[in-house]
């Protein structure tokens, strides 16, 4: 609450309303208004598993993608923006509270349930006078707080005639999921007080497995051949953890529920369900036509393999293609209803995603392409257009950021920082080294681990599935495919990283990591 309007309340408490003149308290309304006026409106779009080397802002080839480069271009793009924890719900998590899992509670999508009583930068911010709302995907298994308005995905969601749960029950809407989050969206700023601020949450479902694009964009890059990563074919020699995943493209991405050949088991047909007949017919001849190609071709071995990589590139930009034409969309909104100049824009995915890189889907290691996540920021008067930020920065500073740049405090229990210093170029801003956390240890076989990222190396410890601990030189290894720990010439850095990183375990207080960092573990073969 402003002072002007602290100074109304408290007067009216000990001065009878009829000795206050009625043009003082017009002019406190106004004054407050505009003060209100003047605080940055906020738009923070989340996506789902999206890959910054799709994205064009990032120099990505694979696909346009004007909505979010219109972002980057008018303001900045973060070439190192981090994730605490790469997956989903946490990692939303960690942005709403500005804390690591350990410390906000979530910890994984298998048995953690969020805390919404907890504080939040959403809280803090509708405690200090801002009309606050999250529409599309939540994943935190419980009611959201601290919101005047929430229509959110149950769970994942569908991306057909999504159900939606809003204050005492649900509601199906038809239509495609990420045209739907944006109607919404656009629904909840028609109808807001316009004397406030805002901040609006946009939460797509988008890209999350299993990849299902709209109708009017099924078969958009069936004439694309894409190249396959350096390293898809990795051996993941060296690397114990990587080598017990079961996150393949070859072996474990499914033919029926991934890539919707209804022959090959019962969820190729599981799609339609939700689907109303004209949904269905589209969606049906389509995929119909690629299984028919697939059996005239009869591949099997690499040829099989590679296929597969396709049909997963082009149902997954597909669906990306959506999402990037709906962020272009509410941009426009902004542009027709006067609202640009004074709004925060800023869109990140939860975590990175890998496409086809060690020959894999999905994300939750800390490798760069889960472990790092795109993201993109328009403030206009504040941050200059086409701005390249070369800083850390990492999901636990969203919130702590839109705070300070609301002129709000920070709460001291927040583990993020605000990284409104780097956008201006204040001297020794910015972070020297990233802290990461995974705890799941059930989907896809990935080990549990922590670590520490610095400016070159990388150093990582994974415990239960694997006892192991993995160094990389990024400048030399870019693709972490060498693992240089235990080896020769390699101690003193070794020695330094594992200092560094204790330093960030006692500075985050995680006590599960600290009595992890002293067992002793062999090196890897």
């Amino acid at each position: 609450m402003c002072s002007i309007q602290k100074f109304t309340l408290i007067s009216a408490i000990w001065l009878p309303l009829a000795l206050i003149p009625a043009a003082s308290l017009a002019q406190s309304s106004t004054a407050a208004q505009r003060s209100n006026q003047q605080r940055p409106n906020i738009v923070l779009i989340i996506s789902d598993d999206h890959a910054f080397q799709a994205i064009g802002a990032y120099g990505s080839k694979l696909m346009p993608t004007p909505g979010i480069d219109r972002i980057a271009k008018e303001g900045a793009v973060f070439n190192k923006a981090y994730v605490n924890n790469s997956i989903c719900g946490p990692s939303r998590a960690a942005i709403l509270t500005g804390k690591y899992s350990h410390k906000n509670g979530f910890k994984d999508n298998e048995n953690s349930v969020f805390d919404a009583s907890q504080d939040s930068f959403i809280k803090q911010l509708r405690s200090g006078g801002y009309q606050t709302a999250w529409v599309g995907k939540y994943h935190l298994h419980s009611d959201p707080q601290g919101f005047d308005f929430w229509k959110v995905l149950p769970g994942q969601g569908q991306y057909y005639n999504p159900d939606f749960l809003v204050k005492g029950g649900t509601e199906r809407i038809e239509g495609y999921a990420t045209n739907i989050i944006t109607d919404i969206a656009e629904d909840f700023l028609d109808g807001r007080d316009a004397s406030k601020p805002f901040c609006l949450v946009v939460g797509h479902k988008a890209t999350h497995r299993t990849w299902m694009p709209d109708t009017s964009d099924l078969g958009l890059f069936d004439q694309v051949n894409f190249p396959l990563p350096a390293n898809f074919y990795d051996n993941y020699a060296g690397r114990s953890a990587a080598a017990v995943q079961d996150m393949t493209i070859e072996k474990n991405m499914r033919m029926d529920y991934d890539l919707k050949m209804s022959s090959f088991g019962k969820d190729g047909q599981g799609f339609v369900k939700r689907m109303n007949p004209a949904q269905r017919k589209k969606f049906e001849d389509y995929y119909r036509t690629v299984e028919e190609d697939l059996k005239n071709r009869n591949l099997s071995g690499k040829a099989l393999t590679e296929w597969k990589f396709q049909r997963y590139m082009r149902d997954y930009l597909s669906t990306a293609a959506s999402m990037d034409r709906n962020i272009g969309r509410l941009m426009d909104y902004l542009d027709k209803k006067q609202l640009t100049q004074n709004t925060i824009v800023i869109y990140l995915s939860d975590q990175g995603f890998y496409l086809g890189e060690h020959g894999w889907f999905d994300k939750r290691f800390m490798y760069e392409e889960s472990f790092r996540t795109p993201m993109v920021m328009r403030y206009p008067g504040k941050i200059k257009p086409g701005t390249k930020v070369n800083q850390f920065v990492m999901n636990t500073d969203i919130g702590p950021t839109l705070l300070r740049a609301a002129g709000l405090p920070v709460p001291a229990d927040m583990q993020g920082r605000s990284f409104l210093p780097v956008l201006t170029g204040q001297k020794g801003a910015g972070q020297d080294a990233m802290y990461y956390h995974y705890y799941e240890n059930g989907e896809h076989s990935v080990s549990p681990h922590f670590g520490i990222r610095t400016s070159r190396y990388k150093l990582i410890r994974f415990y239960k599935r694997v006892e192991a601990w993995e160094l990389y030189d990024l400048q030399r290894d870019p693709a972490e495919m060498n693992n240089l720990f235990g080896k020769k010439g390699y101690e003193k850095i070794t020695q330094q990283m594992r200092s560094r990183l204790l330093q960030l375990i006692d500075h985050y207080d995680d006590n599960e990591a600290r009595k992890l960092f002293t067992r002793r573990v062999a090196p890897d073969g």
